[in-house]
């Protein structure tokens, strides 16, 4: 069997590649073809992380673990995790520039003969030259953005005498 993914990367525009996979395939093998499909290096630390209906960052799954205690998903085989009930992932490639992409399982199929997976089956769009900048929910939400920028001579907490 072969798992079809499709897979968005989280911009303005829409940039997306559909692609074949064989469901015994590991995780490594999916991060190497999201990769070459998006025209990355693959030399980035990477994690893909469970996600909903809703794509709502649940349990990460390193490709490298760093914290003994996680273990890593590059030799697990994707059937082992994608299911009727977990068909979606969030993967992000390069921990610095947070490039962040949408993953699911959009079928189920027969493998074809002669195919050589994992297989591009479809592009649209361009990846952009930088990663688009990340907010963080205290960001989203602007609680608090005109306090955090206050003037130190205006707070009557603030004692500079420690400084001089």
């Amino acid at each position: 069997m072969i798992y079809r993914f499709r897979i968005i990367l989280d911009v303005k525009e829409d940039v997306l590649r559909d692609i074949e996979i064989e469901e015994t395939a590991t995780f490594e093998d999916l991060h190497h073809a999201i990769t070459q499909a998006f025209g990355f290096l693959g030399n980035e630390m990477a994690s893909f992380y469970r996600s909903d209906q809703e794509w709502a960052q649940g349990e990460e799954m390193p490709l490298e673990a760093m914290d003994p205690s996680q273990e890593s998903c590059k030799d697990q085989a994707l059937n082992s995790v994608i299911s009727a009930d977990q068909h979606h992932l969030i993967y992000v490639y390069d921990f610095l520039n947070l490039w962040t992409f949408f993953v699911e399982l959009m079928e189920v199929g027969e493998t074809i003969t002669g195919t050589t997976y994992p297989n591009l089956i479809h592009a649209q769009g361009e990846v952009p030259e930088e990663a688009p900048e990340k907010l963080f929910e205290s960001e989203l939400s602007g609680e608090n953005a005109e306090e955090a920028d206050f003037d130190d001579e205006d707070s009557e907490d603030y004692d500079d005498s420690a400084f001089y």
